[in-house]
């Protein structure tokens, strides 16, 4: 990978849709160049993909929570159970098992409030191996773009 690359990387994470002329023009390259590249950071798995980004609060999540999840225990069998099953949750945005105070931290989208206590209390404190569940209520987001 060069700086070209890097480079059209850049512009893609920006504008997923952006022409291959235009991306082309904004890297220094001509179009069949370009073109070749980007398909080979597709095929190298580089780029996994395309996607939209959807306004939560348009489609009834306008409530984003971060949630800490400490599971009892650490065993393979109740890792695997408690994976297994969080990521059928539709409210689940993504799951990211870390290091530190928690085990996992979750990105949960929901429409309010209410609805967050209700998805804490009957589905996600349901899980299976679910300890304790700490949660961050975002209030503002910042765009990096």
């Amino acid at each position: 990978m060069d700086e070209v690359d890097r480079s059209i990387l850049a512009v893609l994470e920006r504008d997923g849709r952006i022409s291959n002329n235009e991306l082309a023009a904004r890297v220094g390259l001509t179009p069949s160049p370009c073109l070749r590249r980007v398909r080979q950071l597709e095929e190298t798995g580089v780029i996994r993909g395309y996607r939209a980004l959807i306004d939560p609060a348009a489609v009834g999540r306008g409530l984003r929570v971060f949630a800490g999840v400490r599971l009892m225990r650490h065993t393979r069998a109740a890792v695997v159970a408690f994976e297994e099953e969080v990521m059928e949750l539709p409210e689940v945005i993504a799951c990211h098992h870390i290091t530190g105070n928690f085990d996992y931290l979750l990105q949960v989208e929901v429409a309010d409030l209410p609805a967050y206590e209700d998805f804490h209390a009957n589905q996600l404190a349901a899980l299976p191996g679910v300890g304790t569940v700490n949660s961050f209520v975002i209030m503002k987001t910042l765009d990096t773009a």
